[in-house]
């Protein structure tokens, strides 16, 4: 299939292909992959090369563009750009609990092992194979996209001319467990700076966790807030805008009536825009999994918050956010991840992920890679990416304090054309 689509200074065209589940079983069930091809209005005739485009998640489809903007508008100067849905997000076979209704828990957790980053590399160049098959292309990372560059870099490096990673180099070799140490305590840093930027931002958080402590109140989806819902919060504190939209949602949290306290429903409306479980499970069912290599991950985020008693809350006790951690009470407060537990928990104790990381072809490299690091990044540890700086050949990085997690969200033009000036060595603006 391929469909043209005019956009503000854009032409979009869609394609569609079927790949295997399991790339190690033959013949293998066959899932959908959609790619939106982009170039601009300019250039729209011309024979350039491709940029793959490798978004964060995991369980998160493409962007959808509406205008030539940012690092996009960068991208479509020299590039043709490919907006790849990864299996199972957006348009690419979906994952939901309803697609996967008809399948036994043990069959789920079987059928969502297929979903890291070594088979989203698989169908890159399965579909590069299709769409450029005598040149290589170059391909852009951000956050979980990162893992995806390293992973290709490992892989199929032939199939490359550049990488750029944004906000997304993993550790080679770190567990789960050492990354959650190290979160954590950017969580806390967060914390202390939000509420320190916010003044009556401690008082207007402990006050709608004592309510909802004492009384039930229902989100608008009709699942009960808890404080620990309320707690996930914190994950927007790591993204530029982010403390500010969660200060401006607590403000409204809380209405006078004639019978008393009650919360506000608008913020009951606006709560679940601000978290993605139920929209997008599969980021909960797989995250830590992203981190495992030939071991389980146990739960790590739920065991090494042990380490942590500042996030347990209770009444009189002031309310921390928590970061980009998946806990197994999610899978029973989350109505969209309720029938997902039982794999949930068997993925968790999966002790047989594949390495993803080739080390030996990593420290060979030789296709040219750049990488944005944000050195307040509370998702992906500064020193754990610098660390792996140094076992990756042709990586250069600019480390800056300039932007959190989504700078290329925030001022993608300017970041993209650093990575690019670092890739082909002309001078840095």
């Amino acid at each position: 299939m391929r469909t043209d689509n005019k956009l503000s200074g854009i032409i979009a065209k869609k394609h569609s292909f079927s790949v295997p589940l399991d790339y190690q079983q033959s013949p293998s069930e066959q899932i959908n992959l959609f790619v939106r091809e982009l170039s601009s209005v300019e250039h729209q005739n011309k024979e350039l090369p491709y940029l793959v485009f490798f978004q964060g998640g995991p369980g998160f489809g493409a962007v959808r563009p509406v205008a030539n903007t940012g690092w996009i508008k960068r991208a479509l100067t020299q590039y043709r750009v490919l907006l790849l849905d990864q299996r199972g997000t957006g348009l690419s076979t979906p994952v939901s609990a309803e697609s996967l209704a008809h399948l036994t828990s043990q069959q789920q957790a079987e059928y969502l092992s297929h979903f890291r980053s070594d088979n989203i590399i698989r169908d890159a160049e399965l579909i590069r194979a299709k769409l450029s098959p005598d040149r290589p292309w170059s391909i852009l990372g951000q956050s979980f996209g990162g893992f995806c560059v390293l992973r290709y870099l490992s892989a199929a490096p032939q199939g490359l001319k550049a990488a750029y990673i944004t906000g997304g180099i993993p550790s080679l070799e770190r567990s789960a467990d050492e990354v959650y140490q190290a979160t954590y305590q950017r969580v806390l840093a967060k914390n202390q700076d939000f509420f320190s930027r916010f003044s009556d931002a401690r008082e207007l958080a402990n006050r709608l966790a004592s309510h909802i402590s004492e009384y039930e109140v229902l989100l608008s989806s009709g699942e009960r807030l808890t404080v620990e819902m309320l707690q996930l919060l914190g994950i927007n504190l790591g993204m530029e805008q982010g403390p500010e939209g969660v200060y401006y949602l607590l403000e409204q949290a809380l209405i006078d009536t004639a019978q008393g306290v009650k919360v506000n429903p608008l913020f009951l409306h606006q709560f679940g825009q601000f978290l993605d479980y139920n929209t997008n499970p599969l980021f909960a069912v797989l995250h830590e999994s992203i981190y495992c290599q030939n071991s389980a991950s146990n739960w790590a985020a739920h065991r090494v918050r042990e380490q942590y008693s500042q996030f347990n809350y209770h009444l009189g006790k002031d309310l921390l956010f928590t970061g980009e951690m998946v806990y197994p009470w999610m899978f029973d407060q989350f109505s969209q991840l309720q029938p997902l537990k039982e794999a949930a928990e068997l993925l968790a104790a999966k002790s047989d992920w594949p390495a993803l990381y080739d080390l030996e072809q990593l420290k060979a490299n030789t296709v040219p890679v750049s990488a944005a690091i944000y050195s307040e990044d509370m998702f992906v540890e500064m020193q754990y990416s610098l660390e792996t700086t140094k076992d990756v050949g042709s990586l250069k990085y600019w480390l800056t304090s300039e932007y959190e997690h989504n700078g290329i969200r925030m001022d993608g033009e300017r970041v993209l054309d650093k990575l690019i000036a670092l890739n082909t060595g002309r001078e840095l603006r």
